[in-house]
């Protein structure tokens, strides 16, 4: 999971800078901060060395992610916004939603922490890249997303509390985070905001 997820944000990541005409090491930055900000802050929470500081197979897969982003140029006038790259970010939220619930049931966090743990680390890495491309994090104000990986983070405790654990609780997370995605995508799905509470005015 955590292989797919790297690769898949490494490639959106680094789609969101091709657009900014970022030149090929700012391209590669933001696509490495989208594949791994998320995973190193799940480690730090459950107080370990993050993962891309322990083998450098986790930077050639970002990298790989980053390569096939900066090939998809050539052949895509739009990559950031095609049905291949809007699919490979709903895999890799799912994929990082799955690892981070994980990690966190094998740290022993509660099931609030396991929930957290997971959005944070699916939607992290996101939400850094953002804020390299000089922009307010697109989860906080827009599109069904973070909710997509709380929602995966649910079943998976869900999944916990009625018996169901292993693969079968993580491919449930995965499925669940990544089918309201791709609906959210596909419906256009959107959370309201505080205005649109708010109740008619006389």
């Amino acid at each position: 999971m955590n292989t797919v997820g790297l690769v898949a944000f490494a490639l959106v990541g680094s789609t969101k800078a091709i657009r900014e005409e970022f030149d090929l090491f700012g391209i590669a930055i933001v696509g490495l901060a989208m594949a791994f900000a998320g995973g190193a802050t799940r480690d730090l929470l459950v107080m370990r060395t993050p993962l891309a500081l322990q083998s450098p197979v986790e930077i050639a897969l970002g990298l790989f992610g980053v390569a096939l982003a900066i090939g998809s140029r050539s052949v895509l006038a739009a990559p950031d916004t095609h049905p291949i790259t809007l699919v490979a970010d709903a895999i890799g939220l799912a994929a990082f939603a799955t690892t981070g619930a994980i990690v966190a049931t094998d740290a022993g966090v509660s099931a609030f922490g396991v929930v957290a743990i997971a959005t944070i680390n699916a939607v992290g890495g996101g939400a850094f890249a953002d804020l390299l491309l000089d922009r307010a994090p697109f989860i906080l104000f827009e599109d069904f997303y973070a909710s997509c990986a709380v929602l995966g983070g649910l079943a998976y405790v869900a999944a916990g509390v009625v018996g169901i654990a292993g693969g079968t609780a993580a491919a449930l997370c995965a499925a669940v985070t990544v089918a309201t995605r791709l609906a959210a995508v596909a419906y256009g799905w959107e959370l309201p905001a505080a205005g649109e509470l708010e109740p008619p005015t006389r």
